[in-house]
């Protein structure tokens, strides 16, 4: 079992920047891939952006070259740097882990609440 909380949101005027962070705990170890994801009213789910236990990141096409993702491993924790935050960006952000070699291995945090307005 994993459990993920994540922290950092709040409300941001446009063009503002804001860090989200995730704390994994629990069965963490071995081959694994997290990433953030969004959901606002109304609209779909959406991935925002993963990184693997290996560095490899991948961001969805909104946010490339204004967000990035790290982790830090001493920490076990993941980061969501947003810059250039725009009104779009306004979303319940949810922090996922997954183990690719195990299908049951999926687990999310209960979210944050990122608000972008002026």
């Amino acid at each position: 079992q994993v459990q993920l909380v994540e922290s950092g949101g709040g409300l941001v005027q446009p063009g503002g920047s804001l860090t989200l962070s995730c704390a994994a705990s629990g069965n963490i170890f071995g081959i694994y891939v997290m990433g953030w994801y969004r959901q606002a009213p109304g609209k779909q789910r959406e991935l925002v952006a993963v990184i693997t236990g290996g560095g490899r990141t991948n961001y969805f096409d909104s946010v490339k070259g204004r967000f990035t993702i790290s982790g830090d491993n001493a920490k076990n924790t993941m980061y969501l740097q947003m810059n250039s935050l725009k009104p779009e960006d306004t979303a319940v952000y949810t922090c996922n882990y997954k183990k690719p070699l195990s299908r049951a291995d999926d687990y999310w945090g209960q979210g944050t609440q990122v608000t972008v307005s002026s």
